[in-house]
Parts: C-alpha cells; structure tokens; sequence
C-alpha cells in the first residue's frame, strides 16, 4: 500500500518537474494559453470554442 503510494507520488512529482522545465528553465517563461480561441490554427479552420458557437447560434436563433 505505501509502495504504491510513494510510486504514484514519485510519478506526480516527475510529471509536474517536466511540466514546469519552460518556466523554470525559460527567461520569461509561462505557460501558453490551451484556450481554443487562443490558437491560431484554430482560427485558420474557423473553429470557435463552445461558448461562442453557442451565442452566435442563439444570435441567429438556430439553436435548439
């Protein structure tokens, strides 16, 4: 039970280490945006993210 503990600790631990290497390690590093309205390919295909797909749908009054 600990040694699963301790493992899955371990693992966290590795995986936020790895997160955060940009930031540490970066002048000025941070974090980029996951927002859909934030990518630029997203934009490119036209794609909005859920919430404004929704507003606009209930602008034109298609939604359900």
């Amino acid at each position: 039970m600990i040694e699963t503990l301790l493992i899955s600790v371990l693992i966290i631990a590795i995986g936020m280490a790895l997160l955060l290497i940009k930031v540490l390690v970066k002048k000025g590093g941070r974090f980029t945006s996951q927002h859909i309205h934030d990518s630029e390919a997203m934009k490119e295909r036209g794609i909005h993210c859920v919430v404004d797909q929704d507003r606009e749908a209930r602008q034109k009054g298609k939604a359900f």
